[in-house]
This record gives C-alpha cells, structure tokens and sequence, in this order.
C-alpha cells in the first residue's frame, strides 16, 4: 500500500532518528513548514521535495508516489 506523502516523510525521518529541528537545518527548511508536510497540511514544492529526498538519502519517487496529482 502505498503511503500518502506527508506520511511517508515523517516515517524517513524517524527511521533516520532525525528531528524537525536537525531536518530543518539538513534541508534548509524551515520546522513549521516541515511539520504542515508531515500533517498533510501543506504540499512542497519539486525543489523542496529534491532537497528532502537528497537529505533522507532516498529517490525523490519514493516520497511523491503516495501524491494526489
């Protein structure tokens, strides 16, 4: 079953053991919108999706398949 966007981030970045704060400062990011991505609350952008799979070490397909079109 494929798993939705914002949960698949939260899910990477726990099995990295990684906070919102160390992801943040990984990605540039800033946590309160890293923590709207992990509640569904707020979509990405391609450039940031490219930065958190970069980070998260895992092909940007793997966060965005679970993604409304």
């Amino acid at each position: 079953m494929k798993q939705k966007f914002h949960e698949q981030l939260k899910f990477l970045r726990e099995e990295r053991n990684l906070t919102l704060d160390e992801l943040s400062k990984l990605t540039q990011v800033g946590v309160e919108k890293l923590a709207l991505y992990e509640k569904g609350e707020l979509i990405p952008s391609v450039q940031t999706i490219l930065k958190l799979s970069t980070v998260l070490e895992v092909p940007a397909s793997n966060l965005t398949d679970g993604m409304q079109a």
